[in-house]
């Protein structure tokens, strides 16, 4: 009997916690990870492996954020990963086509984080899909491409860019 009480303890120590890590994930990250990656394998229909190479993570380690077994994404480029990869999916309502999945992975996968006030590059001359991403939100954007895709392939296509694809 006193091995049953303690693994009850046990358990009620280790749920607690858990709970705690995701109140601390809260709090850093204004949602649990598990909650935010959740999100994100739903919007784009892909397994939490992909999402953690896109990422730049190990899938265990990916798993365990998830979990709330462990509370903080320790590298900064991860960070900057997940919450573009997340901006991006903001209002998306049904997975996108696997192309458009996969440009949008491709590009978050090869982003690179900079400390602020880091000398930037000149500035180029804005174009199309800027233009239309400073007009509209992501949402939007996905929804007028499916509008418009069969009549104006051409234009559903730079619709999808700027609604998907991070700035250049």
């Amino acid at each position: 009997m006193a091995d049953v009480d303690g693994a009850v303890r046990a358990g009620r120590s280790i749920g607690a916690r858990l709970a705690a890590n995701r109140e601390r994930q809260r709090e850093l990250y204004g949602a649990p990870l598990g909650d935010r990656v959740r999100r994100l394998t739903l919007c784009l229909d892909v397994s939490q492996a992909r999402l953690a190479r896109t990422l730049g993570l190990s899938p265990a380690m990916l798993s365990q954020l998830v979990s709330a077994r462990r509370v903080k994404i320790g590298d900064p480029a991860v960070l900057a990963r997940l919450m573009l990869l997340d901006q991006r999916c903001q209002g998306v309502q049904a997975p996108p086509p696997p192309r458009v999945v996969d440009a949008l992975l491709t590009d978050v996968a090869r982003a690179r984080w900079q400390w602020a006030g880091a000398r930037v590059p000149a500035q180029r001359a804005p174009s199309a899909v800027d233009a239309l991403r400073g007009v509209s939100e992501p949402a939007r954007l996905a929804a007028a491409a499916v509008a418009l895709g069969q009549r104006f392939p051409e234009l559903a296509e730079v619709l999808r860019q700027a609604a998907y694809r991070p700035p250049a």
